[in-house]
């Protein structure tokens, strides 16, 4: 657990710098007067927590002032880890894998939004508990695409199916899951191409892979995760929405998030779509991506126990 802390820290710098460096020492020891209130609530912008949960902590530390005119930064703070723990109440993803069938995870997103690395380092995650993982290499459309999984699988150990650029991208999705079955794999990691609601072939792809899927298991893919591009912010609940829209997502992972200081985006997003958020990247190497932890990311971000 402490490691792990650790890890969520590191990742959310930038945005506890944003927020601290803002705001100085306003949330340690010393008393808050209204200016200080305001000041709060600017940072809280500035991290991109949004209009609905910057108001709900800005509301409930007046509240608290207004009671108590010797209220301190800290305990300003605590109020806005209770105010994050109750907005991201359900966010925090549990994944419970297939008993007797691979258990499918389909990943998609635009382009540049980290994907293809995602789909390796999750392997790595799922390596790491002892379960056999085989990937497959569905972005047959970018050209780069294959290599780039198969040099992280190579590094990783991980297996993977993969054909050459072009493809038929549900025919590699047929074949992964076959190989799976037959070879009594326990996860099974579907990378696919990056596609813009707009990009009408590429959701046709999509949609033809499930349909492939869905013949060999009803169930299958058991998950459809987007990867979302923390260092966008708020700009990605729209694509989120059109891809829940088109595909009925049941999950987000939210990548890197450690290069950013609007890692308060990963709330409003929550807030907006009600999708859990299974996994986030905090980091370049493989064992980076961390399953989400809510009190994790409270503590991270406010740098206070609630």
């Amino acid at each position: 657990m402490l490691n792990l802390l650790k890890k969520f820290k590191s990742g959310f710098a930038k945005t506890s710098r944003k927020l601290f460096g803002s705001l100085g020492n306003l949330f340690g020891n010393q008393k808050l007067d209204p200016q200080a209130i305001e000041t709060i609530e600017e940072a809280l912008y500035g991290a991109d927590f949004g209009v609905e949960t910057t108001t709900e902590i800005v509301e409930e530390i007046q509240t608290a002032y207004k009671a108590n005119k010797e209220l301190r930064g800290q305990e300003a703070a605590q109020i806005g880890s209770s105010v994050l723990k109750r907005v991201l109440e359900g966010a925090q993803g549990a994944l419970e894998l297939e008993q007797n069938e691979p258990t499918v995870i389909c990943l998609i997103g635009i382009n540049g939004s980290g994907k293809t690395t995602t789909t390796a380092k999750l392997g790595h995650f799922f390596k790491e508990q002892s379960k056999s993982v085989l990937l497959g290499a569905c972005d047959t459309f970018r050209a780069a695409a294959n290599e780039q999984v198969k040099t992280w699988a190579s590094r990783l150990g991980l297996d993977i199916v993969c054909s050459q650029h072009g493809a038929d991208a549900a025919s590699v999705a047929f074949d992964t899951y076959q190989s799976a079955l037959s070879r009594k794999h326990d996860v099974v990691i579907l990378d696919t191409a990056g596609r813009l609601h707009t990009k009408t072939n590429l959701m046709e792809e999509l949609r033809k892979i499930r349909k492939v899927l869905k013949k060999q298991n009803e169930r299958a893919p058991h998950h459809r995760w987007l990867v979302l591009d923390g260092s966008i912010g708020s700009n990605s609940i729209e694509q989120a929405r059109l891809f829940h829209k088109e595909f009925g997502l049941t999950g987000l992972i939210i990548s890197k998030l450690d290069g950013t200081s609007r890692g308060g985006a990963l709330v409003g997003i929550y807030r907006e779509l009600k999708l859990p958020i299974y996994f986030i990247g905090l980091g370049e190497a493989a064992e980076d991506l961390q399953p989400f932890s809510v009190d994790s990311y409270v503590e991270a971000i406010f740098n206070a126990d609630a």
